[in-house]
C-alpha cells in the first residue's frame, strides 16, 4: 500500500512540473524556470498533507523557483543540436551533456526546496552565507573551469554551465557542514530525474521527428525534463526524515514570497515575453489575414491584467485580510493558490501561442487536460514518508546504470535516421 501511495504521489509531482516545465518552453530563460519551479514545489506540499509544511508553503515555492530558475541561465540549444547527428560519439556527448544540465537544475531546485523542508528554529538554514557561498562558489569555479583549464560545453554559446555547477558544490559544501542529510537526498534524486529526463526527453524528440508525426516534439522533452524532476523531487522528499516545524505561518513572513510569486516572476515573464513582433510574426504565420497588431494589444493587455488580478487576489487573501501576526493555512488554501498559479501559466502559454485563434499548437490543450487530471487526483493522493537515508554507493550504482542508458540511447537513435536539420558537431 505504501509503494502505491508513493507511486501515485511521484506521478502527480511529475505531472505538475512536467506541465509547468512544458509551458516554460514558450518563456525560456530564469523567469520562465522560476514559475514552473515553484508550482513543482507546491504540488509536494499539496501531496505532503503536513499543517507545518503548509505553513511555510510559500517559502517552500519560492525556494523551489529560485533553484530551478537558476538553470535557466544555461545555454543548451546547441546541446540539444548534438544528439542529432550520427557519429556516436558526438551523440553520446550531446545525451550526456544535456544529463549534466538537467542535473544542475534538479541538484539545485532540490537542493534549496529540502533547505527550506528542513529549516526550523532549532537548526535554521543560515540563507546569506548560504548565498554568500554560492555566490563565490560560481565565480570560482567558473573562472577555474572556462577561463583557466578551457572546459568549453557548447561553444560558442554562453557557458553558464560552469557557474551553476559552482553553486551547486557550494550548496552541497553546506549541507554536508551542516548535516542536512535529507536535504542532500532530495537533491540527488532531483538532480538524477531531472538530468534523466532531459537526455531522454531529447531522445523522444529525435524519435518524434524521425517518425514524421506533425506534434510539437520538443515540447515533449521539454515536458520529460520536468516529470522527471518532479517525481525525482518528490521521491527525494517523502523518503526522507523531516522534523515537525511550527504549524502557524508568520504574516510578516509572508508577504515577500507572495509579491515573489506572483507579481515579480509573472511580470518579468510578461515584459521579456508578450513582445509585439513575436506576437505579430506568431498571428500572421497561421493567418496572415487577420488584424495582427489589433489581437496583439489585446493579448498584451489581458495577460498584464492577469498578473495584476493574481497578485491583488492572493496579497488580500493571505496577507491583508489576516489581522493576527500568525495564521494557521489550511489545505485548501495551498491547494487554491496552487491551481490559481498553474493555470495562470496556462493561459500565458494559449495567449502567447495564439492558440485561441487556431488549433496548429495542439499541446496547448493538453495542458488544460493536465491540470483538469491534476484537479481530479491531487486531493486524492497523500504519500506516505519512509527514511531511507543516505546511500552513496547506490547512488553511484544508479549513475552508471543512467549513463550506460544514454550509450544504448545513443545507439539506437543513430540506427534511426540520417542528419537531422539543427544537427550539431561538438567533435570533429
Amino acid at each position: 500500500m505504501n509503494n502505491r501511495q508513493l507511486l501515485y504521489a511521484l506521478l502527480i509531482a511529475g505531472i505538475s512540473l512536467g506541465t509547468a516545465w512544458a509551458i516554460r518552453g514558450q518563456f525560456g530563460h530564469e523567469q520562465g524556470a522560476a514559475w514552473a519551479g515553484g508550482i513543482g514545489g507546491l504540488s509536494i506540499v499539496l501531496i505532503a498533507k503536513r499543517k507545518d509544511w503548509y505553513a511555510k508553503a510559500f517559502q517552500l515555492a519560492l525556494a523551489s523557483a529560485a533553484g530551478w530558475g537558476i538553470g535557466g541561465i544555461i545555454s543548451y540549444g546547441i546541446v540539444v543540436g548534438y544528439a542529432r547527428g550520427l557519429e556516436f560519439g558526438n551523440v553520446y556527448y550531446g545525451f550526456l551533456m544535456l544529463g549534466i544540465i538537467g542535473g544542475l537544475f534538479g541538484l539545485i531546485g532540490g537542493g534549496l526546496f529540502g533547505l527550506t523542508l528542513a529549516s526550523s528554529r532549532e537548526k535554521p538554514v543560515q540563507w546569506p552565507q548560504l548565498i554568500t557561498e554560492m555566490t563565490a562558489g560560481a565565480i570560482l569555479f567558473y573562472y577555474l573551469l572556462i577561463e583557466q583549464l578551457g572546459w568549453l560545453m557548447t561553444p560558442p554559446r554562453s557557458e553558464a554551465w560552469a557557474a551553476c555547477f559552482g553553486m551547486t558544490v557550494a550548496l552541497f559544501w553546506y549541507m554536508i557542514r551542516h548535516k542536512q542529510r535529507s536535504a542532500m537526498r532530495l537533491a540527488v534524486f532531483a538532480g538524477l530525474g531531472g538530468g534523466f529526463g532531459f537526455a531522454f526527453g531529447n531522445f523522444l524528440q529525435v524519435m518524434g521527428n524521425v517518425s514524421g508525426i506533425h506534434f510539437n516534439f520538443w515540447n515533449v522533452m521539454e515536458y520529460s525534463i520536468g516529470f522527471f524532476g518532479g517525481a525525482g523531487m518528490a521521491y527525494g522528499t517523502f523518503t526522507s526524515e523531516w522534523e515537525t516545524t511550527d504549524t502557524q505561518a508568520s504574516r510578516s513572513r509572508l508577504l515577500a514570497p507572495i509579491i515573489i510569486l506572483t507579481l515579480v516572476i509573472p511580470f518579468f515573464v510578461w515584459d521579456q515575453s508578450f513582445k509585439t513582433e513575436r506576437l505579430v510574426e506568431t498571428i500572421r504565420s497561421f493567418d496572415p489575414l487577420a488584424d495582427a497588431a489589433g489581437v496583439t494589444t489585446y493579448v498584451q493587455w489581458v495577460a498584464l491584467l492577469l498578473v495584476l488580478a493574481l497578485a491583488g487576489y492572493t496579497l488580500f487573501k493571505y496577507y491583508i485580510q489576516v489581522k493576527t501576526p500568525f495564521r494557521e493555512l489550511q489545505y485548501e488554501d495551498i491547494q487554491r493558490f496552487f491551481f490559481l498559479n498553474l493555470g495562470l501559466y496556462t493561459i500565458y502559454s494559449i495567449l502567447i501561442t495564439c492558440a485561441f485563434m487556431s488549433l496548429y499548437r495542439i499541446e496547448q490543450y493538453l495542458y488544460i487536460l493536465n491540470l483538469a487530471v491534476l484537479g481530479i487526483l491531487v486531493k486524492k493522493t497523500q504519500a506516505s514518508f519512509s527514511d531511507r537515508g543516505l546511500n552513496i554507493s547506490r547512488w553511484a550504482v544508479n549513475f552508471i546504470f543512467i549513463v550506460a542508458i544514454f550509450a544504448i540511447l545513443t545507439a539506437v537513435a543513430i540506427s534511426t535516421h540520417g542528419e537531422l536539420n539543427g544537427a550539431n558537431r561538438r567533435f570533429e
